[in-house]
């Protein structure tokens, strides 16, 4: 990173020796390049509502790629990404009642909000104006949050959420971001009230198998529908998909019009949506968790003849998060993951472009830092 140093120009010294000063050891981009390195600051002290966790382990999302280079031009810098994280409770604050040093706790993609606005008031807090994400946004003390690739973090109560005993560390990392979700828009559309329906699931990435991993255990007759046969395997006998679909294939697509009850896209890359909608049954519903670059374009038909729904959905509120960790527990729903040390990360970040990985990185935050 000596590169990025130089183009500090004058503030080059200062820089430097912040970043090797303070109480948390963490991973840093410095530019646009994406590429991360050692980098130490301080988390704000323990306030009276506040948790203390150190890190044990931090999912790898695609969202670390989109803000460590810069790709939404907000990015700033040190950046410190992560917004899957669990660990166990170090610290808490002289008000805090749910939680006890020792809890294994997790912490997803935000970390504040108003707390008393109409969204805050229904656990809606994903969808408040206010709300302070993990990493890369201004706090209402004016710092800039710094996430989960770090050794502790610091954060209200209400944005910290139990982990049960006995369920591993590493696999609840994921469930904060890709598990919450996809689990979101499935329970806010019935589907774990409906056994024996058809769920179809778009892509087969990080929030794709925790998709099929819900429908199955929904109990849901679950399609998966990829570009790569090559996951096929995978996704009927390590994921339990009763069945598998190259969507490139006309004849298999055509085959199953009008068969779902239920459509989760997770695709994250350009593609059509009037030949998933067309699969749909009447009044059928396709939920649509990522961002394609280009947009949606919809024929009016493709909704309005057979009454379907396409509904958008972004992560989840703190108690359908508590609950989504809850079930999987409760369920043993555990997320596919490659565990991996943080002197890895640059060539993880770009194996995640390339989309090589099956199907979520996890950084070892415990074992890295020693």
């Amino acid at each position: 990173m000596r590169a990025s140093t130089n183009k500090c120009g004058s503030h080059a010294p200062h820089m430097a020796a912040e970043w090797k000063n303070g109480n948390c050891s963490a991973w840093a981009a410095r530019d646009p390049s994406g590429v991360l390195s050692p980098y130490k600051f301080n988390r704000r002290a323990v306030r009276s509502s506040d948790v203390s966790l150190k890190i044990t382990h931090c999912g790898v999302c695609y969202a670390d790629v989109i803000w460590t280079q810069n790709k939404f031009n907000d990015s700033q810098y040190p950046l410190v990404p992560g917004h899957e994280i669990s660990g166990v409770v170090t610290e808490v604050g002289s008000d805090v009642k749910g939680f006890k040093v020792g809890d294994h706790v997790g912490v997803g993609t935000y970390v504040n909000s108003c707390r008393d606005c109409e969204n805050c008031n229904s656990y809606l807090e994903q969808y408040c104006p206010q709300r302070v994400g993990t990493f890369n946004r201004v706090d209402t003390d004016g710092t800039v949050t710094k996430g989960g690739y770090s050794t502790h973090i610091v954060v209200h109560e209400r944005y910290c959420f139990k982990i049960p005993d006995g369920y591993p560390l590493a696999k609840a990392a994921p469930l904060l971001c890709a598990g919450i979700t996809v689990y979101t828009p499935m329970v806010r559309h019935n589907m774990n009230q409906e056994p024996g329906k058809s769920l179809g699931v778009i892509g087969l990435g990080g929030l794709g198998h925790m998709a099929v991993k819900f429908g199955k255990a929904f109990g849901l007759k679950v399609t998966v529908f990829s570009t790569s046969e090559s996951k096929r395997d995978e996704a009927i006998n390590l994921l339990g998909a009763d069945n598998f679909v190259i969507s490139s294939d006309t004849q298999q697509m055509e085959s199953l019009k009008n068969s779902l009850h239920f459509i989760v896209d997770t695709a994250s890359g350009d593609h059509p949506f009037d030949p998933y909608l067309s699969l749909l049954k009447v009044g059928g519903v396709m939920a649509m968790v990522c961002f394609p670059p280009s947009g949606i374009k919809v024929h009016p038909a493709s909704l309005n003849i057979g009454a379907r729904t396409l509904s958008g959905s972004g992560v989840g509120g703190t108690k359908d998060i508590q609950e989504m960790v809850s079930f999987c527990a409760a369920n043993k729903i555990y997320p596919e993951i490659e565990i991996i040390k943080i002197d890895y990360i640059n060539e993880a970040l770009a194996r995640l472009v390339n989309r090589d990985v099956k199907y979520r990185f996890v950084i070892d935050i415990e074992n890295s830092f020693k």
